[in-house]
C-alpha cells in the first residue's frame, strides 16, 4: 500500500498540474509505462507554469523574469526572481509598467510597478528547436508593453518562437540622479531589464522549443533604440546574433551629465531636494508621485525618457560606436516608414494642441531645427506640399530624424556584415478611427507596420493586397530570424546593403528593390546639416 506522504504528493501534483498525469497508482507497476506531456505546462528555471496550448500554438503569459522592483529594489539593477511551489498560472498577461498617464490610452489602469513579465509564443511542440525573436516595445519609453503584441501570424506562418516584454519606463525605468548609486552606474534601470529578460531566454527558452543560439532581437521606435543599445552594451554582448531595428530614432540618446542634471531637477520638483536623503526620499515615494516620465529628448515637438550613455551600463552613444564599427558583429534588418512623422502631427492635431496652419510654420521649424530652421524652411517650402504645414513639416523631420538617420546607420553598420533595409510603403495602412478624419494624409506613419507583423488591434483588417504583403514581411522576417537573411516565397530576392543601396520597398502592389531612397528623402541635405 503507498505511503501516506505520497498520496499526498501525489493528489496536490493532480490538482495544481491538471492535465499533467504523474503516475499516482498504488504501484508503480501498475503505472503506464509512458504518458504524453501536457504542452501548456513548461518548467522553467524558477518552476513550472501553465500556459493555453491549441492543436497550433502555445502561449504562456505573465512569467516572472526578474524580481519586484519595489522599496529597496526600486532604481536598482534587476534581480533574480524567487523560485516557486506548484505550477504558476501563465495564461493571462501581467500588468502594465507604470505608464504616462497623460498619453496613456487606459488612463494608467492595469498598471503596477511589479510588472517585470514577459510573453511567449511558440508552434507546436517539436524535437527541431525553432529560431526565437525578442520583441522590445516602443512608446517613447514611457508608454506600451509587451501583451498587446499578439504574435499568432509570426508563430503559425513562421514557424518561430516570439518573446514580448515588459520593462521600465519613464522615471522609474531611467531617472539618472547621481544619488541612486555609485559614478557611472545609474539610470538604464529598464534597458537593464531587457537585459535580465535577455538572460531568461538564453536559460529558459530551450523549454519552450526554442533554440537559445538563435536568438534575434527585435524592436520598433524606443524598443529599436534599445536594440541599438543593445548592440554596443557590454553585458548584452552573446544574448544575440541578429538584429532589427524598425524606425529607431537612434540619435536621441542623452550623455550622463545632462540626464544628471534632468534628474536632479526631477527629483526636486518631486520633493526630495535634500541632498543627504535624496536617494531614500526618492525610494519612499508613492508610485503614483512617479507617473510623470523624466524627459531627456526630443523628436520633433514630442518628448521621450530613455537610456543614457556614459554609463556602466551604455558605455557610449551608439551612434558613435556604429560610426567607429565599435557595434557587435551581427546581421542586422533596418528600416522606416515613409511618412513616419505624420503620426505624431495627428496625435497633436486630435488634441488641439496644434492645428498646422500656415502661419504656424516658421515656429514649427525653429523650435525643432533651431538655427538650422531657415535652411530646413528653403529644402520643404510650404507650396511643394500644397501649402500644408502638416504634411511639410511632417516630411522635414520623417527625413531629418527618421529615414536619413537610418540611411546613415545601414551605410554605418553594412561594413561589419550582412546588412538588409527596407523602407514600408503603403500609402494608405489600417488606420484607427480618430486619424482617417485628418484633414492631411496619414500614409504610411510612425508604427503602422505593425500591423502588417502582429494584430494588435484597433484598425479595420487588411485587405487582400495588403495582407498578401503581411504574408512578404512576415516571411521575410521569419527568415532573417531563422538564418540572418531575409526570403519569401514569389518575392523578390532582398539584396544586402553596399554603399548607398539598394533597399526593399514593401508595397501592397509587390515589395520591390530601390536605389533611390537618399534622393526620395534628401539625406545629403541632411547629411550636410548635421556634419
Amino acid at each position: 500500500m503507498p505511503s501516506t506522504s505520497r498520496l499526498v504528493r501525489c493528489a496536490l501534483a493532480l490538482l495544481t498540474v491538471g492535465a499533467l498525469t504523474l503516475g499516482c497508482a498504488g504501484n508503480d507497476a501498475d503505472a503506464p509505462a509512458s504518458l504524453p506531456p501536457d504542452p501548456s505546462v513548461v518548467k522553467t528555471t524558477a518552476g513550472l507554469v501553465q500556459g493555453v496550448a491549441t492543436l497550433d500554438k502555445r502561449h504562456f503569459a505573465g512569467i516572472p523574469y526578474a524580481a519586484p522592483p519595489v522599496g529597496p529594489l526600486r532604481w536598482r539593477p534587476p534581480q533574480p526572481v524567487a523560485p516557486w511551489a506548484g505550477v504558476r498560472d501563465a495564461t493571462k498577461v501581467g500588468p502594465r509598467c507604470l505608464q504616462d498617464e497623460g498619453s496613456d490610452l487606459e488612463m494608467g489602469r492595469q498598471t503596477d510597478e511589479d510588472c517585470l513579465t514577459l510573453n511567449v509564443w511558440t508552434p507546436p511542440p517539436s524535437d527541431d528547436p525553432r529560431p526565437v525573436m525578442v520583441w522590445i516595445h516602443g512608446g517613447a519609453f514611457i508608454n506600451g508593453n509587451g501583451g498587446m503584441y499578439d504574435s499568432r501570424w509570426l508563430v503559425d506562418r513562421g514557424d518561430i518562437v516570439v518573446v514580448t516584454l515588459n520593462y521600465r519606463l519613464g522615471a522609474l525605468g531611467f531617472l539618472a540622479h547621481p544619488a541612486l548609486g555609485p559614478k557611472g552606474a545609474v539610470g538604464n534601470y529598464g534597458l537593464q531589464d531587457q537585459q535580465a529578460a535577455l538572460r531568461w531566454v538564453h536559460d529558459n527558452i530551450s523549454a519552450f522549443g526554442g533554440d537559445p543560439d538563435k536568438v534575434t532581437i527585435a524592436g520598433e521606435s524606443a524598443g529599436g533604440m534599445s536594440v541599438c543599445d543593445h548592440m554596443v552594451a557590454p553585458e548584452s554582448k552573446g544574448l544575440f546574433r541578429a538584429a532589427i531595428i524598425q524606425s529607431g530614432p537612434c540619435q536621441a540618446q542623452l550623455a550622463l551629465p545632462a540626464a544628471a542634471r534632468i534628474s536632479e531637477d526631477y527629483a526636486r520638483d518631486a520633493g526630495c531636494g535634500d541632498p543627504a536623503t535624496v536617494a531614500a526620499c526618492l525610494r519612499a515615494l508613492p508610485e503614483s508621485a512617479l507617473r510623470k516620465p523624466v524627459w531627456f529628448a526630443r523628436i520633433g515637438e514630442d518628448t521621450l525618457s530613455g537610456p543614457v550613455h556614459g554609463t556602466t551600463v551604455l558605455p557610449e552613444d551608439p551612434m558613435v560606436a556604429f560610426r567607429d564599427g565599435r557595434a557587435t558583429d551581427v546581421p542586422v534588418l533596418i528600416g522606416s516608414n515613409r511618412d513616419e512623422f505624420t503620426l505624431f502631427v495627428a496625435l497633436q492635431y486630435l488634441r488641439g494642441s496644434r492645428q498646422y496652419a500656415a502661419g504656424e510654420y516658421p515656429g514649427l521649424l525653429d523650435n525643432t531645427f533651431g538655427s538650422q530652421a531657415a535652411a530646413v524652411g528653403a529644402r520643404y517650402p510650404l507650396d511643394r506640399y500644397g501649402g500644408s504645414a502638416a504634411r511639410a513639416y511632417s516630411a522635414a523631420v520623417t527625413d531629418g530624424v527618421f529615414a536619413c538617420v537610418a540611411e546613415r546607420m545601414a551605410d554605418e553598420l553594412s561594413g561589419d556584415g550582412e546588412l538588409f533595409a527596407y523602407e514600408f510603403n503603403d500609402p494608405n495602412p489600417p488606420t484607427p478611427e480618430p486619424m482617417r478624419t485628418l484633414p492631411f494624409p496619414v500614409g504610411a506613419s510612425h508604427s503602422l507596420e505593425l500591423r502588417y507583423l502582429f494584430d494588435v488591434g484597433g484598425a479595420p483588417p487588411l485587405n487582400p493586397a495588403q495582407q498578401e504583403l503581411s504574408n512578404q514581411m512576415i516571411d521575410y522576417w521569419a527568415e532573417f530570424i531563422r538564418t540572418g537573411v531575409p526570403a519569401a516565397d514569389a518575392a523578390p530576392d532582398w539584396p544586402a546593403v553596399a554603399g548607398d543601396g539598394p533597399w526593399m520597398s514593401l508595397q501592397p502592389d509587390g515589395p520591390r528593390v530601390v536605389t533611390d531612397f537618399d534622393d526620395i528623402h534628401q539625406c545629403d541635405f541632411w547629411a550636410g546639416l548635421t556634419g
